[in-house]
């Protein structure tokens, strides 16, 4: 045993080598066919998986028929399941709202609901992918108010969670909402926390941090507190040539929202104090080496970034040539020599 058949036959005499012969033909025509109908049989199109779930269900709606599968889904979240099945159920879910446009806007706001209920779940990979589901359906406009009830979770999540992919999904969904004004005073809470998921090493995470962070700096009531957090010493890093681009843009725009923002008529009617480890005295202090790095930049091998960094450079340079400023708001250092 364990021979090949070449081998086989090898050791056998003539006679015997004929009757071996005979059936080591048959015995590799039979294969033979046996591999053909292998090839020839085709794999259930239905199945446990999510991808046979999506295939199924996007075929019957192709041919205008309802699947049925997102409702089936969403009724059996509402049974008692474990949490690996609830993680399953969910991303399944997440799915099929991305592919059955017809299904998903059908779906209701008690659907919406039973979702959201997953964010009290004490497994983590259980929240995130309700997180997941959440944002999927933040896609369909009806959905949006509803969605938005859960801000004030998310938030806590994200803030008191140090889970980088929850952090991930979490703020994807922030970034896909318009956030309500009531929900301010929680953003002021957890500012702190937006500043390390913006300084950890998680560029994904850091990324999404930093869209949050500059969609807030436009808001005149959450500037301040976004410009006297505290930061860590090395926060221009950054803005280092060596960081991802993705990284590099998303800082850059962050930085020229701050720019515009600290320099607008209703910032600069208030003379604001800051602490010395403040992203403002990192990113606009008089110690501040943030013109080098924004000068490094502008020999950056991608476009965008060499663009925003202009940007940024302008957006500072124009804040110095206004010339007559309110003297109870702070004058800037002057970053950059007439001749750069």
């Amino acid at each position: 045993m364990g021979m090949s058949i070449p081998q086989y036959l090898g050791q056998m005499d003539i006679r015997k080598g004929v009757v071996g012969l005979a059936t080591g033909a048959g015995f590799i025509y039979l294969l033979y066919k046996a591999i053909r109908a292998g090839i020839k049989c085709q794999p259930p199109l239905y199945t446990a998986s999510p991808i046979c779930i999506a295939r199924l269900a996007v075929e019957r709606e192709r041919h205008g028929r309802d699947s049925g599968e997102l409702r089936r889904l969403l009724n059996s979240l509402e049974y008692k399941q474990d949490e690996y099945a609830k993680s399953m159920i969910l991303h399944s879910i997440t799915r099929c709202v991305y592919l059955l446009e017809a299904e998903a806007s059908s779906c209701t706001t008690d659907d919406i609901s039973l979702v959201g209920s997953m964010l009290d779940d004490k497994d983590n990979s259980v929240k995130i992918q309700a997180l997941n589901t959440l944002k999927a359906f933040s896609g369909i406009r009806k959905f949006r108010l509803k969605i938005q009830e859960h801000t004030i979770k998310v938030l806590e999540l994200i803030s008191t969670i140090w889970d980088s992919e929850l952090h991930v999904a979490g703020l994807r969904l922030l970034n896909s909402l318009p956030l309500p004004d009531y929900v301010h005073p929680q953003l002021r809470r957890v500012m702190p926390a937006l500043m390390e998921i913006l300084q950890s090493e998680y560029i994904l995470a850091q990324v999404q941090a930093t869209r949050l962070l500059s969609y807030l700096a436009q808001k005149n009531d959450l500037l301040y507190d976004i410009l006297n957090c505290q930061v860590h010493s090395n926060f221009l890093n950054l803005f280092q040539s060596t960081q991802p681009g993705s990284l590099l843009f998303e800082v850059l725009v962050f930085a020229e929202r701050l720019s515009e923002g600290q320099n607008s008529p209703h910032y600069c009617v208030v003379k604001w104090h800051y602490n010395e480890q403040s992203l403002h005295e990192a990113l606009f202090g008089d110690e501040s080496r943030l013109a080098d790095r924004l000068l490094a930049l502008v020999i950056h091998p991608e476009e965008e970034v060499q663009i925003q960094a202009c940007k940024v450079i302008v957006s500072l340079q124009c804040s110095q040539d206004v010339g007559v400023r309110p003297s109870s708001c702070r004058p800037s250092y002057s970053y950059f020599n007439s001749g750069e």
